[in-house]
C-alpha cells in the first residue's frame, strides 16, 4: 500500500463511468488512478471494493497467462478522507492507442448489430471476419478471457473494455493488455453479507452458479457462466477450459488475496472461498 495523495499528476484525462480517475506518475511513467466508486446496488457500502476488484482481477489474468494492466494497490486522501485506490499502468504508448473490439467490429459491415451489441454469434462472426489479426489467434485471445472471467466472476466485459493497440502512423496493431477488472470479484458485497455467505451454503451457491452472468449475450439474454460453460455448446470455450485450467494455482491466488492489507480477514475468506468454488464449478 502506497500514499498516492501527493504524487505529480498530467493533463490527461480518461473516460469510463466507474469513479474519478486521474494521472499520475510513478516512477516516471503514467499511471491512471482511479478512485473508488460509489456502490448504487448496496447503500450500506460508502463506496465500492471495486479497485481491490480492479488488482485482484488484472493480478489473476497475469498469473493465468494473460497480459494485464500493471496496478497497484494503494491510499489517496481527500478532504480528510482516505480510500483504497487502485492505479493502473497506461498502456498508450509511442504512438499506440487503445482501439476497443467495438470499433473493430463497426468495419464489419454485414454485421447484424452495432460495434456494443454483445451477442455472443455476432461477436464470433467478427472475431472471424475482421482483419487486424490472425481470427484463430483472436478467438483463443477472446475464449480465455471469458473463461477468467467466468472464474472471477465479471460481470461487465463488453465490446468497450477490450481490444487492441493500434498505431496509425504504421497501421500496426497488437492485443492490448487486459484491463477494466473491476466489475469481478462482488466489488459491492458488505461485511455483513459476507459473513452471511461464510455461514449459508444458499447465499455461496447462488455466487457460485447463478450470479453474476456475463455482459456477452445469448438468444437476447445475458450468458449464465455455469449453463453456458457446461452446455459445451461452444467448442472454443471447451478449449479455453483446457487451456486455462493446468495454469490455476489456488493456493497462489489465495496467497495473493491474502497479501492484501486493506481487506478485512472475512472479505479474505469470501475472496478464497469463491475463487476455490468457482473454479471447481466451471473447470471440472
Amino acid at each position: 500500500m502506497i500514499d498516492f495523495t501527493n504524487l505529480p499528476t498530467r493533463k490527461k484525462s480518461y473516460g469510463g463511468a466507474n469513479g474519478n480517475k486521474l494521472c499520475v506518475i510513478i516512477n516516471d511513467q503514467l499511471y491512471m488512478l482511479k478512485l473508488p466508486s460509489h456502490a448504487p446496488k448496496n447503500i450500506n457500502l460508502s463506496y465500492a471494493n471495486s479497485c481491490v476488484s480492479e488488482y485482484l482481477g488484472c493480478h489473476i489474468f497475469n498469473m493465468l497467462g494473460m497480459k494485464a494492466q500493471e496496478t497497484i494497490l494503494g491510499n489517496y486522501v481527500y478532504n480528510d478522507v482516505n480510500r483504497i485506490s487502485v492505479a493502473c499502468k497506461d498502456f498508450e504508448n509511442n504512438g499506440y492507442k487503445l482501439m476497443d473490439f467495438a470499433s473493430v467490429k463497426n468495419q464489419i459491415i454485414d454485421s447484424k448489430s452495432n460495434g456494443y451489441g454483445t451477442d455472443i454469434k455476432d461477436i464470433v462472426e467478427t472475431i472471424e471476419k475482421q482483419k487486424i489479426m490472425d481470427p484463430i489467434e483472436l478467438s483463443n485471445h477472446f475464449w480465455n478471457m471469458f473463461v477468467i472471467d467466468a472464474l472471477i466472476g465479471n460481470w461487465d466485459r463488453h465490446n468497450g473494455n477490450w481490444g487492441f493497440l493500434y498505431n496509425q502512423d504504421t497501421d500496426d496493431a497488437y492485443l492490448a493488455p487486459i484491463f477494466d477488472c473491476g466489475s469481478c470479484l462482488f466489488p459491492q458485497i458488505d461485511e455483513e453479507m459476507i459473513k452471511k455467505v461464510l455461514t449459508d451454503k444458499k447465499q455461496l451457491n447462488a455466487r457460485i452458479y447463478d450470479f453474476p452472468t456475463s455482459a456477452i449475450l445469448l438468444n437476447g439474454k445475458r450468458i449464465n457462466y455455469y449453463s453456458f460453460i457446461k452446455s459445451h455448446e461452444y467448442v472454443e470455450c471447451d478449449k479455453a477450459i483446457e487451456r486455462i485450467k493446468p495454469l490455476v494455482n489456488i493456493d497462489a491466488i489465495c496467497s495473493l488475496i491474502e497479501d492484501i492489507e486493506c481487506v478485512s480477514d472475512n472479505h479474505k475468506t469470501f475472496l478464497k472461498l469463491i475463487i476455490n468454488e468457482r473454479y471447481k464449478a466451471l473447470f471440472f
